[in-house]
């Protein structure tokens, strides 16, 4: 099978290849880039010497030569590709925001500034997440990839919402991403002198992510639920550390001293609630929900397509925090993006997958 790269010399397309390269269904590359196109991969990748020798060409001669297509592109570039692909019966895999949003362009254009051209692909389009939509992947033909905060904040809220353990009042997210979520093209805010030795909030109350958890969120629970989504810069090239303050429904919360340790029913909950999670994420392979007491941390997923989950009570018993953990640039993008395209085509899903997180 030949895969078919649009965008290639980015973050996420590199990190594409690099995961594909050890797939044993893949038996090629064609690889596009409007920056670099003419060039050898290789030249602007040096670590693949030897590896990976490729001329990079433009989109359609991709298109043309794939059997499968990943667009790593910006927001709004996409639907040409996905249209030629889906004239040609390729499925395409798109790492951007413009299939993430099914039908609702009114969503989409409210965040990102633009319309449908081809509003029938969208209709077609499945949400990439696996453990939410495994069966609508497998016949997909064009496969929005979440984005890197969703994944993370959604692994840590669903088994609690189609639980009926999330009750009234507001969920917070509050998130901290490496560097290279931001992509390759260099910018003030990303240079070294400005981002090291820093943890700062971004965009607060405006990230386009909002948007794609909370639609997320309201079709798992079927009703409204009032999120606050808050996005950090962490000083690490790779990561999303996500911590979610989820407030438990009246069946979940007994009397409790205030500013006292957990009481015995409390204890009992939380472990009642790490068996809910740990039930709906039995059959995963890509979701750990660590034993209690050990709490996730991005060290423990870099380079590798886990997202690790962690749970916890506050002291007075009627708030579950929940954190998550995953390399941005794996489970947060390329990763996920192979583990969908192993659905589609029915490969064994941790194909080229399978490799132990680098802890140093």
């Amino acid at each position: 099978m030949v895969v078919g790269i649009i965008g290639a010399t980015g973050y996420v397309g590199a990190e594409l290849l690099r995961l594909l390269y050890g797939h044993p269904q893949v038996t090629g590359f064609s690889l596009a880039s409007v920056s670099f196109e003419g060039e050898q991969f290789e030249q602007v990748y040096p670590h693949f010497l030897k590896k990976i020798s490729a001329r990079l060409t433009n989109a359609a001669e991709v298109i043309n030569h794939s059997d499968v297509v990943f667009s790593s592109l910006p927001a709004g570039l996409s639907e040409e590709y996905a249209q030629l692909a889906a004239e040609k019966g390729i499925p395409c895999i798109d790492m951007s925001a413009d299939f993430r949003f099914g039908d609702d362009e009114t969503l989409y254009g409210a965040w990102y500034g633009k319309q449908y051209k081809y509003p029938h692909l969208h209709r077609h389009a499945v949400y990439g997440l696996p453990e939410l939509n495994r069966e609508l992947i497998k016949t997909a033909s064009i496969i929005g990839n979440p984005g890197c905060y969703p994944t993370g904040a959604l692994l840590a809220l669903l088994p609690a919402i189609q639980s009926g353990v999330v009750g009234k009042g507001t969920v917070i997210i509050d998130s901290a991403s490496g560097i290279t979520g931001a992509g390759r093209e260099p910018l003030q805010s990303y240079h070294f002198p400005e981002c090291a030795d820093s943890l700062s909030p971004y965009k607060v109350g405006m990230h386009r992510h909002y948007p794609e958890i909370t639609r997320q969120c309201m079709l798992a629970a079927k009703k409204e639920m009032t999120i606050i989504f808050t996005p950090h810069l962490a000083p690490m090239n790779r990561g999303i550390l996500s911590t979610v303050y989820i407030p438990l429904a009246e069946t979940w919360v007994f009397p409790h001293e205030k500013l006292f340790p957990l009481s015995q029913q409390a204890h009992d909950n939380l472990k009642e609630l790490h068996d809910i999670y740990s039930n709906f994420y039995r059959n995963e392979a890509f979701v750990r929900v660590l034993p209690t007491g050990t709490i996730a941390a991005t060290n423990r997923v870099r380079h590798a397509n886990y997202c690790d989950i962690s749970l916890h009570l506050e002291p007075s018993g009627t708030t579950l925090i929940v954190i998550s953990a995953l390399d941005n640039m794996v489970k947060g993008a390329a990763g996920q993006a192979i583990q969908s395209m192993n659905i589609r085509f029915s490969f064994e899903e941790t194909t080229a997958l399978n490799a132990v997180p680098a802890y140093f």
